[in-house]
């Protein structure tokens, strides 16, 4: 998206609704209780089970319920047709707060059950915690939602696949466009972790091809929506632009507070802020908001991914809405399909055949995405600049 379309975005097309969080955890809870999620017990034969650590409460639940729901759409699909050889795929998810600990004792609990393989973690905490478990057991995490570095280290080539660009190539695109357009103050607001550090040095990194630095940054802490302080000090410095790398609440509430101070600047966000519920969130404030992306927009059918989704939505009857985090999920385990397509193509299927059959996709494409698991593809890696519009749309 150029400045231009940007600055005319308000007249946008394609909405993204609110997904109901309570009675998806719910449904979830009740689903474990009559047994389709029996934790406690080895694999169903046949199936192949995967292990989901993910926040479905909480400051991030609601972007992880509307990615797992985007997973568990195609996979209910690819299960009516016949699953991978006749053998269905199922996830099990835990939610654990977007707290590490939690995310910890949930991976231990899969690593006991013997799940296939860990899919979906959400967030950069989280993942980053379960990432002694994942090494010790040669167990491959696929398609964790988070863009940082620490993930996506040379020496985790074979136990972690990332489907998703890096926060380095989110922000490297923000401040190619920013300083493209002669903005050049640039502030920072992170939450005080391995996220929020991760995209400050992405920021900071980008800043530096141009001889710049940021005017300022501040924090907040994870599972907080405390910004009072931080909006007190980055708006005292005037930038032009205020880069947020936190989840939807605490950016929703630094937008509402850093206007109601009498900023006038420009806001962008990470993918992971999590568009719907920044969207929701905000309400009418959204207006202006900038997101990047790193899946194809959920409502534009030019691209054969969405169309995959749309149709397969359309085809199950549920009422989930078109939102990017559900469009993450879904594409995740469409290329996590491809991958066990042709891991068992050959004969039996095992942790090793999938890896051999995943290093063997990256740099293809899968549905018309292109893969990019390692760091050095980054040129292939799929972000776009996205605003929100005060009446719940998205412009691209």
């Amino acid at each position: 998206m150029n400045h231009s379309e940007l600055a005319t975005s308000m007249k946008s097309v394609a909405g993204a609704a609110r997904v109901g969080r309570r009675q998806f955890v719910a449904s979830v809870a009740a689903t474990a209780v009559a047994g389709f999620l029996p934790l406690a017990r080895a694999q169903d034969a046949g199936a192949i089970v995967l292990g989901q650590s993910c926040a479905l409460t909480g400051f991030s639940g609601e972007l992880g319920v509307q990615y797992h729901q985007g997973a568990q759409l195609f996979f209910d699909d690819l299960n009516a047709r016949g699953g991978i050889n006749g053998r269905e795929v199922r996830i099990r998810v835990l939610d654990d707060g977007y707290e590490p600990e939690r995310c910890v004792a949930n991976t231990q609990r899969f690593i006991k059950d013997d799940v296939f393989a860990l899919f979906g973690y959400l967030g950069t905490p989280t993942s980053v915690a379960a990432l002694p478990l994942v090494q010790q057991e040669r167990i491959p995490l696929f398609a964790p939602l988070t863009g940082a570095q620490a993930l996506r280290q040379q020496n985790l080539r074979q136990l972690v696949f990332n489907v998703r660009a890096s926060y380095a190539d989110e922000t490297a695109l923000m401040v190619r466009q920013l300083t493209g357009l002669g903005l050049k103050k640039i502030a920072v607001f992170y939450q005080n972790d391995g996220y929020g550090q991760s995209g400050l040095e992405g920021v900071t990194q980008a800043l530096a091809e141009h001889g710049l630095t940021p005017v300022a940054s501040a924090t907040v802490e994870r599972n907080s929506a405390d910004v009072k302080g931080a909006v007190q000090k980055l708006v005292a410095h005037k930038p032009d632009v205020i880069v947020q790398v936190t989840t939807y609440a605490a950016s929703a509430g630094f937008v509402r507070e850093a206007r109601a101070a009498g900023y006038g600047g420009q806001f962008y966000n990470v993918s992971f802020v999590g568009t719907s519920a920044l969207s929701s969130a905000l309400g009418k404030d959204a207006e202006g908001v900038v997101v990047t992306q790193v899946v194809p927009s959920p409502f534009k059918t030019t691209h054969p991914v969405t169309r995959e989704f749309l149709a397969v939505l359309a085809k199950s009857g549920k009422s989930l809405q078109p939102n990017y985090s559900a469009m993450e999920g879904f594409l995740a385990a469409r290329v996590f399909s491809e991958g066990l397509r042709r891991a068992s193509s050959g004969g039996k299927l095992t942790r090793d055949s999938l890896v051999t059959a995943l290093d063997a996709l990256n740099g293809q494409q899968v549905a018309g995405f292109p893969v990019a698991f390692q760091s050095q593809a980054t040129k292939t890696r799929f972000v776009e600049l996205s605003m929100l519009t005060g009446d719940g749309k998205v412009r691209v």
